[in-house]
């Protein structure tokens, strides 16, 4: 097949396009500079010029191409505006899928699993609580729109992520934030007693996932890569506390957003997530180290 791949030089899509390339398929890559064009060439994928708000360069990037992968996913940072990037990310998936409506190609689009579910174990067939979420439930719609192309002859699938995806070049991701907190600090810390979970996911699991998606996955799909279930926030506090000889406490609820800025309404979350109807469907099996084992390698403390 031939895809067409937008956030193709990010953390998780050049993963995924060497995943592609790796298995026979042809990717042309969406590039918004001369250094991600040269970085998508050095690897032998294909480039068109344009960027997310060039709506005409995604529908012709679609047209021309066997399948579409979405794997542009924004960090959340203190200055992430959820809001317009839920804007941007909203009008190129329609644009992408009015491209392909009708042609059976498939849709491959960016979702995550933070916050799906709480205190109970979520699972593909569960929807997300928009009105619980608030500011951070902004991709649902879209989640939900690409859910509905399925049914307009779109070959569609939502990937949900896992917030911590983890491998090495994690450079914005949650751990390596927490990573920095922690150095700022002095002190590795969780919230309350830190047994809420997250679920986790290793980049290059993560990215096989999408190549089965793209080949695969039926219309109208869930998919959850997920690799751990749920890791206690403790868990993660200790192992980097650990390796930076920091020591690990846990900070009140009301202490949250002081000690951890912008993540403070987060990192209390729990959110275990199941990825077991995924496997099922799609014989997906991570087999990448787990999130407390790659912050024992040591690559996110190399300075």
């Amino acid at each position: 097949m031939r895809i067409f791949v937008t956030g193709a030089t990010g953390y998780i899509g050049s993963a995924v396009v060497r995943e592609l390339l790796g298995a026979g398929h042809q990717v042309v890559g969406l590039a918004r500079s001369d250094s991600a064009a040269a970085a998508l060439s050095l690897v032998g994928a294909d480039v068109r010029r344009g960027e997310l708000e060039d709506l005409d360069s995604l529908r012709a990037g679609a047209t021309v191409t066997d399948g579409v992968i979405y794997a542009a996913n924004q960090h959340i940072t203190e200055t992430t505006d959820p809001a317009a990037r839920a804007r941007v990310e909203r009008s190129a998936v329609e644009a992408i899928g009015a491209a392909l409506e009708g042609s059976g190609k498939p849709f491959v689009v960016t979702s995550g699993t933070l916050g799906l579910t709480l205190g109970r174990l979520g699972t593909e067939a569960d929807v997300p609580d928009v009105a619980r979420l608030g500011a951070w439930a902004l991709r649902v719609p879209t989640e939900h729109a690409v859910i509905a192309m399925g049914e307009r002859g779109v070959r569609s699938a939502a990937l949900r992520l896992a917030p911590l995806v983890h491998g090495e070049g994690d450079l914005k991701g949650f751990t390596p934030t927490l990573i920095g907190i922690a150095r700022a600090k002095g002190v590795s810390a969780y919230v309350g007693d830190g047994s809420n979970r997250w679920p986790a996911v290793h980049r290059l699991d993560a990215a096989h996932l999408y190549r089965l998606a793209v080949e695969a996955a039926p219309a109208g799909s869930r998919l959850h890569a997920v690799g751990d279930e749920g890791v206690t926030f403790r868990e993660i506090a200790e192992a980097i506390g650990r390796r930076l000889r920091v020591p690990v406490t846990g900070v009140a609820p009301e202490d949250a957003v002081d000690h951890f800025g912008f993540l403070g309404p987060l990192v209390s979350l729990d959110s275990p997530t199941s990825s077991a109807g995924t496997r099922e469907r799609l014989g997906w099996r991570p087999t990448r180290p787990a999130l407390i084992a790659d912050i024992k390698e040591g690559h996110y403390f190399n300075d």
